[in-house]
Formats: structure tokens, C-alpha cells, sequence
């Protein structure tokens, strides 16, 4: 008799009786796959070990929940708690995403070094084996005490395992290699990664077990496994950088517990993570002089102000439809300030090719950055540089304006410790603003900020 199968999304999760090209409930285009019928029966709640293992909850009032003992303790790195709001809570589910060699592995092994003095930690590896994880702690130069390793893929067992080793810390490395033996699908399929995450959030909250959780991610960036599993957990850190590059940004798209705007910076060294207190002078170093196409901006990562350089580079085309290109700052937002700069600005950039670049891999998202990618690409189109102790901080509006930004008097003070002695800022709100040693250069729109520049 042929088993019965059924088709769901993964990235939604919702079921289907049949193949389709496109996913109906969220739109996403060859995401949906066939999987047995019985694996999604069987799957997480119903019938794993952990749902015999959790104790039934005992229903409270608000002011019974006792806040005596502190939820929160720090990870030994400080970058690393700033992105979790301040540190990891007991008895949450954190998953740790990147690409293949970003070095998720490398971050969780070193907060095990410091984790281990005060807590017990059980660090469980579907990738490497004990012997591979005490070479690479010797690398890392982690000591390990209290620190206990196991090597297994099947999740049933490292339930076990819990049980008797009884961790306050659990980091398991990584989901698409643990299976469930109720589900009948392959490790990493779409079933046995919701499957697992459920019991381990199961664990997590029943126990008060904080669970560290390490995923990969797919060609499209996002994490590999459906789109659910992002939605499960407490809390969600993307692992970014270029494999070339020295530098790695921590930032957190889901957080329970704390803000999402946070980063945290790292550089990777031969003896693994090192952390980077101050990011604007390692964004800022090898900075040219005197090039045209270049400014500085500054911009608000949480409650940090962090300075970023933009570059922009303005051609003549050779072909009848110019190229348009943006890494650092959304493509949309780039498009936008090309068309304001040629009908407000006066500058003829219609038929060049324009291309922005954000150095060191951060991602402007905040219109603050708007006045100075406009000034890097008008220095560009007139080959004249802007100078090297001028920065620029505003947002720019579609009749040309310059608008005020917030933290602006943070963002001076930040701009001022860098060794900028100019800055152009908007004419509204810098009345009462007054820093020392730093000139402000209050501009109404991009005209004036052209003529004052250029």
C-alpha cells in the first residue's frame, strides 16, 4: 500500500493536498515539498519523550511570579550580551544563524570558557567530534571546566543525556543535523527541524534550561528550515560578514527580551572572536584622503552611535540604460536620492552610472545616512573631494530638504571623539546644540549643502 503524503510550505508551514508552484497563504515562490503523512502525525508535541517529561503548569497571578532571583547573567563577552539586551535569560531558546565558516561555532565555544566557571554546560555537536571540539578548544584556548562535551545527532538521546548530566546551559550545534526516531523524515528536512525545536523549547521551558541553538542559512541569506522555527524561539542573532573580511556583526532580527537595533562587532583572529568596544575606528580605518566619493555619516545601533563611511562612485555610462548599484544601503532608498539629487541638486546624473557602497559590511538602514550618500555622489560626479574633517548627518526629503534626525546631539559628541572638526547637520534642532571643537554647518536642503561643500 503506498504510504500517504502530504505538502506543506517551508517557509509558513501550511499544508496542502497537492504540489503547487507558488504558496498561497504567504506568497513564496517553490517552497513547498512532500513529506510523508505519518512524519507529521508523529511529529513534536504529540508523541516525543519530552511531552511526558514536562511537568503541567501551575496557573499564577501576576503578583504571585517571583522576581527575587535575577533572570539575566552575562555570557563573559561583553557584545554578545548587549545584543541579547543585556545578557541570556534562564530558560530561553536562542538561535545563533550565518553562513558556513562565519564562525557561530568559534562565538559559542568561547562563551562556554567563561559560562563554565559558574554554570554547568553540556556543549552537543552533530558536526564534529569530541576529539575535534578539544582541539579547537585548545585553539581557542578555553579550559573547560565544568564544561561537558557530547557528539550525537539523535535528539532522544541528548534528552537523555540532559537528564543526567542535568546542564544549566545547553548549546546544541547545530539543528539541521538532529533528528527525531517518531519522524521518519531526514535530518534537516522541514519535519525533523520543527520536530526538534520543539522539544528543545519544551526543554527550555519546562526546565529553565537556557538553550543556545546554532542553524545555517540558505543561498537566499535567510536561515535554512521553515520560516516557523525563526518564530518559535525567544530569540533570533544573524552572524554577518564577508569570509575575505576580518570584521563580524552580531545583530539580532527577534528578541523577547530586548531590542532588535543592537550590533555587536567582532574580528576573527587566529585564536577566535575578538572583541570590537569600538566599531567607528575599525569601520573608519584605512580610510583614504583627499579621494573624491567619500563621506562620513553617522548612525544609531541601538543606544550606540557607530560612524560609517559611504562611497559612491559616478561614471558616464556606455550602454542606453545606466547601471545602478547599492551594498550597505537599501536599493529603493539609493534610487530615491539619485532622482532628488538630479531634479533639486541640479546635477545631470541621468545617464551615469552610479554605484554606493558601505565600507566594512554595515547596513544603513536609517535615513540619517541620506545626506551624506548624497554628498559622496555629488563629490564624485564633480571629481572634487569632500573634506577629511567634515562629516554629515541628516535625512533628506523629496523636495530636497533636510530633515532632523534624533540623538543628534549623541551622534556630535560620537562624530567630535573621531577627530572630525566639521559637520554638516540640519537647520531645525541645532539651536541649543553646542559642541565643543566641532563646527556645525546648518544646511536647509541639498543646495545649500552643495554650495557649502562644493
Amino acid at each position: 500500500m503506498k504510504a500517504r503524503t502530504i505538502f506543506y510550505c517551508t517557509q509558513c508551514g501550511n499544508e496542502f493536498p497537492k504540489w503547487q508552484g507558488r504558496c498561497p497563504a504567504c506568497g513564496s515562490w517553490n517552497t513547498i515539498v512532500e513529506q510523508p503523512a505519518a512524519s507529521r502525525a508523529k511529529s513534536p508535541a504529540s508523541a516525543g519523550k519530552t511531552a511526558d517529561r514536562r511537568p503541567a503548569g501551575r496557573v499564577l497571578t501576576l503578583s504571585e511570579v517571583d522576581m527575587e532571583e535575577e533572570i539575566r547573567f552575562p555570557t563573559g563577552m561583553g557584545e554578545l550580551d548587549r545584543v541579547l539586551g543585556g545578557g541570556a535569560v534562564r530558560g530561553s531558546l536562542v538561535l545563533v544563524g550565518g553562513s558556513p565558516g562565519i564562525g557561530k561555532s568559534t562565538l559559542m565555544l568561547q562563551i562556554c570558557d567563561n559560562l563554565s566557571r559558574s554554570f554547568r554546560v553540556l556543549y552537543v555537536s552533530g558536526e564534529e567530534s569530541v576529539r575535534q571540539i578539544k582541539l579547537r578548544s585548545q585553539r581557542l584556548g578555553v579550559a573547560g571546566e565544568g564544561l561537558y562535551l557530547l557528539a550525537e545527532t539523535k535528539l532522544d538521546h541528548i534528552l537523555d543525556s540532559v537528564e543526567t548530566c542535568s546542564p544549566d546551559i545547553l548549546i546544541v550545534d547545530s539543528i539541521q543535523t538532529m533528528y527525531q526516531s517518531q519522524s521518519d523524515s531526514l535530518p534537516g528536512s522541514v519535519a525533523q527541524v520543527k520536530a526538534c525545536a520543539m522539544s528543545l523549547m519544551e526543554l527550555a521551558k519546562g526546565k529553565g534550561v537556557t538553550v543556545f541553538v546554532i542553524g545555517h542559512i540558505n543561498k537566499e541569506g535567510s536561515i535554512a528550515g521553515p520560516k516557523v522555527l525563526e518564530h518559535m524561539v525567544d530569540c533570533v542573532l544573524s552572524f554577518e560578514g564577508e569570509q575575505n573580511l576580518a570584521y563580524r556583526i552580531l545583530r539580532a532580527t527577534k528578541n523577547r527580551f530586548g531590542a532588535t537595533d543592537e550590533i555587536g562587532v567582532f574580528e576573527m583572529m587566529d585564536i577566535g572572536l575578538r572583541e570590537v568596544p569600538n566599531p567607528s575606528e575599525m569601520l573608519l580605518s584605512g580610510r583614504p584622503t583627499g579621494t573624491p566619493g567619500t563621506c562620513v555619516t553617522c548612525v544609531m545601533e541601538g543606544v550606540r552611535p557607530v560612524l560609517a563611511e559611504v562611497q559612491a562612485l559616478v561614471a558616464p555610462s556606455s550602454f542606453s540604460v545606466p547601471r545602478r548599484t547599492s551594498n550597505g544601503i537599501d536599493y529603493n532608498r539609493a534610487m530615491l536620492l539619485l532622482a532628488v539629487l538630479e531634479k533639486r541638486g541640479g546635477l545631470r546624473i541621468s545617464g551615469c552610472d552610479a554605484y554606493i557602497n558601505v565600507i566594512g559590511g554595515l547596513n544603513l538602514n536609517e535615513p540619517a545616512a541620506d545626506l551624506a550618500a548624497v554628498l559622496a555622489l555629488a563629490s564624485s560626479f564633480r571629481d572634487r573631494p569632500v573634506p577629511d574633517d567634515l562629516a554629515a548627518v541628516g535625512e533628506v526629503g523629496l523636495t530636497g530638504e533636510i530633515r532632523s534626525v534624533h540623538t543628534l546631539g549623541q551622534r556630535l559628541s560620537e562624530i567630535r571623539r573621531l577627530g572630525f572638526s566639521k559637520c554638516l547637520v540640519p537647520a531645525r534642532g541645532v539651536k541649543d546644540l553646542s559642541i565643543p571643537d566641532l563646527q556645525l554647518i546648518p544646511v536647509r536642503n541639498i543646495r545649500e549643502a552643495l554650495a557649502a561643500l562644493l
